[in-house]
């Protein structure tokens, strides 16, 4: 049947209208992208953009989808990855990064199923080209689109041999009350008042982790991956709420899953040395918690000194985390 799928797919991809336009991206190194048009919602036009970069020779992919306050622009892992004879696909969501489109709300969404077409999408585009395996990767929010698209069986049309989750976001790091009673009510009246702002966190002290000119290793568009997160609405609450029972009641992912985070966590606005060496956005307890629920073959992966995105820690840090997710790969998925 698997094959069946593959082989309709690509034909379906030597439709001249479905042919994929690339243009280089403005990272270079051989990295390219792609716009995919999606059909307009409640906000009106929405777009999706993928960027691609191929491996010599390979039929096996990595799909990678970014976080929340986020867009792809790791190239370090892609290269890892492409290094390791894995064609790399990322996906910029709609109304995040490359695909924002001027008068959009940032990162606006009623239910995180939204955004299942445009992984869609990139799994085609996968497949298209040739690829037999893909391994499908997300960061933080990423990771809990990541996750709720496997768990619906979005992901049994595809190729999909692996789940690789880098600190994926399953849970809200809130006090109890806020957790159990304050989203709980935020998200039950969303669907009528979509519009209410819950302020998010006045310091910026994640990105002085992250940022060169700070304390961190990277530079990064700030137009699209904002210093401070915006303020988020009660929609965008109550979809995030949503996928959370969903995931965390058990799921039946079939494939095997790395689950990655930080050793531990750190709190506050203001930036410290401890930002540099832990998860500043969420609970790590909850991670490996939740995490072990979404299948029945989950390999934990605590890394130390490891911040939120692990993939940006210090070079000692990736430099062991890499080794580690290929030793996963070649015991599981190879």
């Amino acid at each position: 049947m698997m094959r069946l799928i593959l082989i309709l797919l690509l034909l379906l991809g030597m439709a001249p209208q479905a042919v994929a336009q690339w243009t280089p991206d403005h990272l270079g190194d051989g990295f390219m992208m792609h716009r995919v048009a999606l059909p307009d919602d409640y906000s009106g036009k929405v777009r999706a953009t993928v960027v691609r970069k191929l491996a010599r020779d390979s039929r096996r992919a990595v799909v990678y989808v970014h976080g929340y306050n986020d867009y792809f622009f790791q190239t370090e892992m892609a290269n890892r990855m492409v290094d390791s004879c894995f064609n790399f696909y990322a996906v910029d969501l709609r109304k995040y990064g490359r695909s924002l489109l001027p008068g959009q709300v940032r990162f606006e969404v009623r239910d995180l199923a939204e955004y299942f077409p445009e992984i869609d999408s990139v799994m085609t585009i996968a497949v298209r080209d040739g690829n037999t395996s893909i391994l499908l990767m997300g960061h933080s929010t990423g990771g809990l689109i990541t996750s709720y698209y496997m768990a619906k069986g979005r992901g049994d049309r595809f190729p999909v041999r692996g789940l690789i989750l880098n600190s994926p976001f399953l849970d809200m790091n809130l006090s109890p009350f806020l957790e159990d009673v304050a989203v709980p009510l935020v998200s039950f009246v969303s669907p009528v008042l979509r519009n209410i702002k819950v302020s998010e966190s006045d310091g910026n002290a994640y990105a002085q982790s992250l940022l060169r000119r700070y304390h961190g290793e990277w530079d990064y568009n700030t137009r699209w991956k904002l210093e401070y997160s915006p303020d988020v609405y009660s929609a965008w609450l109550g979809a995030i709420h949503k996928a959370h029972v969903y995931v965390q009641q058990g799921t039946d992912i079939r494939v095997p899953i790395l689950l990655m985070y930080s050793a531990r966590s750190v709190s506050g606005s203001t930036w410290t040395p401890d930002f540099n060496d832990a998860d500043a956005v969420l609970d790590v307890n909850d991670i490996a918690r939740y995490g072990q629920r979404l299948g029945a073959d989950v390999h934990h992966l605590r890394v130390h000194g490891g911040l939120h995105d692990l993939v940006l820690s210090r070079r000692p840090v990736r430099e062991a985390l890499y080794k580690a997710i290929f030793r996963w790969i070649h015991s599981k998925i190879e």
